[in-house]
């Protein structure tokens, strides 16, 4: 067991504060974050994500000492740094590696010899030894491998999943020499409930990461490809998965919209790096096209089964339930929602979200876009209903009842009785 580890984690949102909770339950650990309001919110006992419960929080404060600052002081006496910050793109879809270099020039400025940082955030190969370090060693004035130390275990976390939680999931871990990998093993190791995977290079549990939302990105746009396909011949596509699912090796995954901080964005770091050593990712790229149309797919379909049912589409009145990238959860980042909005906006302007689980000064500061908060801001009588997100709230809904005689009811999650429904994904 490592002995007089004291952690600081660097970035206190969906994947850095869960971890630094969990860390806090065997080593004195102090979560570092720049917004002060998250600070607060957090030292309050509250995360606003909802990946940690209001209990956890709290026992994490009281009984385990976790504190969470904005002041870089108060991590200066750690010995393992911890980096959970976004690797978000631009808006030409290149990888915007700024917030990294930042928490890398934080983690320089308190650094001290015999220390060792390990990056969680999801990049291509090369991005922590490459990027990351030589900005560590720039501001602290120390040598990498000769003072200081490095690591890679890409965050796994899967945003309002509740039964792979952080300590349940099993982790990639790598170090930048043996004896630090073995190390940094140690550390994660003595946290997770299933253990880790130790890899034999930084380089490798970069890559391993970014193929694992790269993967599940391809599969799905080969289901929306199909969806697409299906509805052009008039076939439901989820009873010809049911059926193709029938065969023991088939793998079974449903059409749908692809938004999120992770699928929706990794692939593109993966892409770019091909492109610099002359490999042209065709299969990521067409992929990462089709998702990225799926919106105002599901929206052009609306307006499809409108126009075969003689609903006038010009200043029509259309709800669409939910906003966040997925059920159940806050998270509303990249999410695919919007471009159905946005597709809908070119005919009329009688638009209604309504999604109880997203914040709506989020919503309108992030997308510019106006949501209902609580039920009492959706009437009835729409021309057209599109439920877009599965929330559970939406499934003791009386969907149907919302839709005017005559209206479009469209399902984009394949959940809805199909007695009530005109069209789905």
């Amino acid at each position: 067991m490592p002995e007089n580890i004291k952690i600081a984690v660097i970035g206190l949102g969906y994947v850095g504060l869960p971890l630094a909770r969990l860390f806090s339950t065997k080593y004195p650990t102090i979560g570092f974050d720049m917004n002060k309001g998250r600070v607060e919110s957090l030292m309050s006992g509250h995360d606003a994500t909802l990946e940690v419960s209001d209990d956890l929080l709290q026992d994490a404060i009281k009984s385990h000492g976790f504190r969470c600052t904005t002041d870089i002081e108060a991590i200066r006496q750690c010995n393992f740094y911890v980096v959970a910050v976004p690797t978000p793109v631009d808006e030409n879809n290149r990888p915007d590696l700024k917030p990294l270099w930042g928490a890398s020039e934080t983690v320089g400025k308190v650094i001290s010899k015999g220390d060792v940082v390990v990056y969680e955030s999801t990049v291509y190969p090369g991005v922590t030894e490459e990027e990351c370090l030589p900005m560590v060693e720039r501001v602290s004035g120390l040598k990498f491998n000769s003072d200081f130390f490095a690591g890679y275990s890409p965050e796994r976390i899967n945003p309002g999943d509740k039964t792979h939680t952080v300590e349940k999931i099993k982790k990639v871990t790598s170090g930048s020499t043996p004896e630090v990998a073995d190390l940094v093993d140690a550390v994660y190791n003595s946290v997770l409930v299933n253990g880790t995977h130790k890899a034999p290079s930084i380089k490798v549990a970069e890559a391993s990461k970014i193929i694992e939302n790269s993967q599940r990105d391809v599969n799905i746009a080969f289901m929306n490809e199909l969806a697409k396909i299906f509805n052009a011949m008039g076939i439901d596509t989820h009873d010809v998965i049911e059926a193709a699912s029938s065969k023991w090796n088939f793998i079974k995954l449903s059409p749908g919209l692809v938004g999120g901080h992770c699928i929706s964005v990794d692939p593109y770091y993966l892409i770019q790096k091909a492109q610099v050593y002359g490999v042209l990712p065709r299969v990521m790229s067409n992929a990462r096209r089709l998702n990225d149309g799926m919106g105002a797919y599901v929206a052009n379909q609306t307006i499809k089964l409108m126009n075969k049912k003689g609903v006038m589409v010009k200043d029509a009145k259309i709800l669409i339930l939910g906003v966040t990238f997925k059920e159940n959860c806050p998270d509303i980042r990249n999410t695919k929602v919007v471009d159905i909005y946005h597709t809908l906006r070119e005919y009329t302007p009688n638009i209604t979200i309504y999604d109880p689980w997203a914040n709506a000064e989020h919503v309108r500061h992030e997308y510019g876009v106006e949501i209902q908060s609580s039920k009492a801001g959706v009437q009835n009588n729409y021309d057209a209903v599109i439920l877009a997100v599965a929330h559970k709230e939406f499934l003791e809904m009386d969907v149907r009842s919302l839709v005017k005689e005559g209206g479009v009811t469209y399902d984009v999650k394949g959940i809805l009785p199909r007695n009530i429904i005109d069209g789905r994904l």
